[in-house]
């Protein structure tokens, strides 16, 4: 895949994620936060086990091979969907996108310069850590009442 192509795919995937945290909460105010993030991974377990299925590409076979941490993202997954869920109607998408945002640069940060998982390390300079000190500066403002 080319890189533009993962780009623009990024940037589509960035607006899905912007919209389904509303979504997600108003479906809430008709079920419960509960029941709408069961039915919101429903829905998406639903189309990609369709989506797995008619791929020939990777094996669920594979799963029984992996470390039980690595089998782990769905529950992160279920939490964070949840919270959004919770925190959209009570502090707004934006604040919830910007707080989601910041943290995930945080841990971005931590993960990077310790190369936990297994990922290249990246040791934390000025420039990054500046970044992520701007952008707690922009939750802040987006926050603050």
């Amino acid at each position: 895949m080319a890189n533009w192509v993962l780009i623009v795919l990024m940037v589509i995937g960035g607006g899905a994620v912007a919209l389904q945290p509303s979504l997600n909460a108003r479906l809430a105010e008709k079920t419960g936060f509960l029941q709408a993030a069961t039915i919101s991974f429903a829905v998406g377990t639903l189309v990609l086990l369709i989506l797995s299925l008619s791929s020939h590409d990777g094996s669920f076979r594979r799963a029984t091979d992996a470390d039980w941490w690595q089998l782990t993202g769905g529950l992160f997954g279920a939490f964070f969907v949840t919270m959004t869920i919770v925190g959209v109607p009570r502090i707004g998408t934006t604040a919830v996108l910007a707080l989601t945002i910041v943290s995930q640069l945080i841990a971005g940060l931590v993960m990077d310069h310790y190369g936990l998982f297994g990922m290249r390390g990246i040791p934390i300079d000025f420039k990054r850590l500046a970044g992520v000190v701007l952008l707690l500066a922009g939750v802040f403002l987006i926050y603050r009442r």
